[in-house]
Parts: C-alpha cells; sequence; structure tokens
C-alpha cells in the first residue's frame, strides 16, 4: 500500500477529534489495519470486528470530528508543521508499545533521535543548587554515552537535564504541553531554538493549544513512553514528576531516583519512590548499567549499515598513524584491500645489511583478548580500530568509519558494557 502522508494526516486527526474515543480505543483500531485512510474508510466494520462497541463507531460515522479536524489540518499546513502519523516509519516504536498512545505527533528537529535509546529526566521547577548540579552532571553524562535525555521544557530541573544533554551525542528530545507554536515558558526560548537546531521537540497537541493544567499529564506519559527509564531528580511529595514516575511503572519502564537531603521537602517525593521500589541513582552509570539489556536490545534492532570500503573512493582509506592502520587492516578482513596497499608492498627493498641481532624489547606489546562471537558489524569495525597502547579520539573513528554520532557512541557504550573497550578522560578510547 502507498503511503499517502496527507491521507493518513487527516485521518489521525479524524480519529483523535472524535469525542467518545480517546488514545486506548484508537490504538485498538489502528493496530488492526495497514494504514489510518483505511482503517477510517472501513468505520462501519469497526463494532462487528469488536474494534469498539457499536455506540463508539456510531459517533465517529455521525462525522462531528469534521470541523476541528478540518480547522487543525489547515492550521498544521499553514505552519509548515512535520506531522508524524502512526503508520509513518518514523512513529517511535517504544511509544506504540504503552497503552494509550498518541495517533500522532508533530515534530521540530533531528527525527534520528526517536531512534535512539532514551531516559527521561524530570523534576521540580522550583528546586535546589544540588538537584542542578547533580541533573547536569547525569544528563551530560548519559549523553555522552549516546543516550538521547527525554524531558518536558519546563523551568529548573528539565532545562538543566536539556541544556547538558545538547553538549553531547546522545543530544535531547523535549515535549510540550501546547501547540508548536505556543513557545511556553518564555524563559526557555533559548533552550528551545538550540533543541529545534540540534535536538527534537515534540508535541501531540495542535496548533493553537495553550499549555493548561489538563494536558501536562498527557505530555508526560509521551515523556515516559519515549524513555527505557525515568529519572526524577528532584520532587516534592506533591509532585507533577511524580505522575510521570507512575506512567512509567505502568508502562513498565524503569523509574530511577535521585536521594537527597533528609528534611528537604523538594525531595520528599524522591525518597517516597525510592521506598516504593525506584533505584536510587548517584551516577549516569548506575542507570545504564540497569538498562544495559534493554541498551543492547535497541542496538539490536538497528540494522548493520556499515557500508563496504570503496577502494577507489577519495578518503576512505587513511595511510599514516595507528588509526590508519589498523583500519586499513580491517579491511583487508573482509577482502578489500585499501588503495595504496599493494603499491607499497612491491617498491623494491634494500638489502639487509648483517649487523647485530635487534634487542628484544624489555616489555612484550600487549595482545588483546580474542573476540566473542556475535558482535555486530559496526562493533567488529570500531575494536579493529582500536588497540591496547594507543588512545583514539571518538571523532576520528565516526570519521574513520563513516557512522554517525550516535550508531558510534551506542556500539561504543555496549563494548565497554562486555569489557572489550575502555573510555579515557575526553571521550577517547582503546582496547581494554
Amino acid at each position: 500500500m502507498t503511503f499517502d502522508a496527507a491521507k493518513e494526516f487527516f485521518s489521525c486527526l479524524a480519529l483523535r477529534h472524535t469525542p467518545g474515543i480517546g488514545p486506548r480505543s484508537w490504538k485498538n483500531v489502528l493496530s488492526s489495519y495497514s494504514g489510518a485512510y483505511e482503517a477510517v474508510a472501513d468505520a462501519r466494520n469497526w463494532a462487528p470486528r469488536k474494534l469498539l462497541p457499536k455506540n463508539r463507531a456510531e459517533l465517529f460515522l455521525r462525522e462531528d470530528w469534521r470541523p476541528a479536524a478540518e480547522a487543525e489540518y489547515k492550521a498544521a499546513r499553514a505552519q509548515k508543521l512535520r506531522p508524524i502519523t502512526w503508520f509513518d516509519p518514523k512513529y517511535p516504536e517504544r511509544l506504540r508499545e504503552i497503552p494509550d498512545p498518541p495517533a500522532l505527533l508533530y515534530a521540530k528537529g533531528d527525527l534520528t533521535l526517536l531512534k535512539s535509546p532514551s531516559v527521561a529526566v524530570v523534576g521540580a521547577r522550583e528546586c535546589t543548587h544540588l538537584g542542578l548540579t547533580a541533573v547536569e552532571r547525569i544528563s551530560a553524562e548519559l549523553s555522552r554515552y549516546g543516550v538521547t535525555v527525554v524531558s518536558g521544557l519546563a523551568l529548573g530541573i528539565d532545562r538543566q537535564a536539556h541544556q547538558a544533554a545538547l553538549g553531547g551525542v546522545g543530544s535531547s528530545i523535549a515535549v510540550l504541553g501546547a501547540g508548536m507554536d505556543i513557545h511556553y515558558p518564555p524563559e526557555n526560548e533559548d533552550v528551545r531554538r538550540v533543541l529545534e537546531a540540534r535536538g527534537l521537540v515534540l508535541t501531540e497537541f495542535g496548533p493553537g493549544t495553550r499549555p493548561e493544567a489538563r494536558n501536562f499529564p498527557y505530555r508526560n506519559r509521551i515523556i515516559s513512553g519515549l524513555s527505557l527509564g525515568v529519572l526524577v531528580a528532584e520532587a516534592a511529595a506533591r509532585s507533577g514528576s511524580l505522575i510521570t514516575a507512575r506512567l512509567a511503572g505502568e508502562q513498565g519502564r524503569e523509574v530511577f531516583a535521585l536521594p537527597g537531603p533528609l528534611g528537604e521537602p523538594t525531595f520528599s517525593g524522591c525518597h517516597r519512590l525510592i521506598k516504593q521500589g525506584a533505584a536510587l541513582v548517584e551516577s549516569a552509570e548506575d542507570i545504564i548499567r540497569t538498562l544495559r539489556y534493554q541498551f543492547s536490545a535497541e542496538l539490536a534492532k538497528v540494522p548493520a549499515t556499515l557500508p563496504a570500503t570503496d577502494s577507489g573512493a577519495e578518503g576512505q582509506t587513511l595511510t599514516t598513524g595507528a588509526t590508519g592502520a589498523t583500519a586499513n587492516a580491517a579491511a583487508a578482513s573482509k577482502g578489500n584491500i585499501p588503495k595504496g596497499a599493494l603499491a607499497q608492498a612491491e617498491v623494491p627493498q634494500p638489502p639487509r645489511q648483517p649487523e647485530k641481532p635487534l634487542r628484544q624489547p624489555e616489555k612484550p606489546l600487549r595482545q588483546p583478548e580474542p573476540l566473542p562471537e556475535g558482535l555486530a558489524a559496526e562493533e567488529l569495525a570500531l575494536v579493529h580500530a582500536l588497540t591496547l597502547d594507543g588512545k583514539v579520539h571518538i571523532d576520528t573513528l565516526i570519521h574513520t568509519l563513516g557512522l554517525d554520532s550516535p550508531t558510534v557512541s551506542g556500539r561504543l557504550l555496549m563494548l565497554e558494557m562486555q569489557g572489550l573497550v575502555r573510555q579515557w578522560p575526553g571521550m577517547y578510547y582503546s582496547r581494554a
């Protein structure tokens, strides 16, 4: 079936604007068809197929949804918004799994982040210096490992999480509780501009939707739904962040909490979560170790896209330095001889003169352990590009192998967890 983006968009709007039909209902309907347009065209059969009760199917057939759906369709087109509908390949798979997913999302920014392993970081607007400092450190560490940080673009903890994560390869996703054309809160306009340029901004609300209090629980379910786990960094006993934590538990996500000083009101919610079984977190490593199996499963879904080395392509081969040597060795092991390698071998060498035997080095070069089976193509390429005795910067690995930053950082994380790679200060790596 040909994917008609306009028809799919309007069909999802029709479902969303039907009174009495909510996220659980449209998930049940859409999951039974291969397209949203196909689903709404077959509305008379929803009741016979037991997809919806007869009275709800009749509500859709009355077309009370049409004025609102047409108005949002025109407004979104006028603002040139990018809708991601249920059957769009860009729609995040993790979000489809929750009980009440959105029928569509509006997006502005880097859509590839929707495929990255993600962790939500949420907390109080009125927060302490301790909370801000901890969130800055943990979010920066997560992003450095290639984990995307998801939050709600509120003041306080959310703002700090976005800012810290935007500096790393994992970057950040903001989920709004208003329409894409509503810039709220205005104090975060600077962060939002960077998110739209280097991160991603999402909302399920149509243009003109104001940031009303009732919208934020809907936003929170998307924050947790996009993520493999949720860190509540600072939250009082009655806090919206606890709603996100509860939704995360219902969605089967891991819940983490940052402990604070005893008697500090803004940490009382975190302490309650820890008593209820949330994992106590002091660093990003605590989160990554807990989620290591989920990260592995996420990366396993990514196809092996490492391009074959083209011996005639310019810029494919580095011929100097340890990195170039190991990259050339990796290419040769695949049957691809780097350009110039044979020519160098054919250059006549002067005859060796008799001389004293070379003195053996005092400390023999260390040899790496044999590689385990089952490594992905990108992981093998990364391992072959590293040595035990030299450190290679992540930017060099990205350039040499021709892979994107999230893939390289994610694969390095998996290799580090398996004890095959060691990370050094400054984002340098070597074999472990």
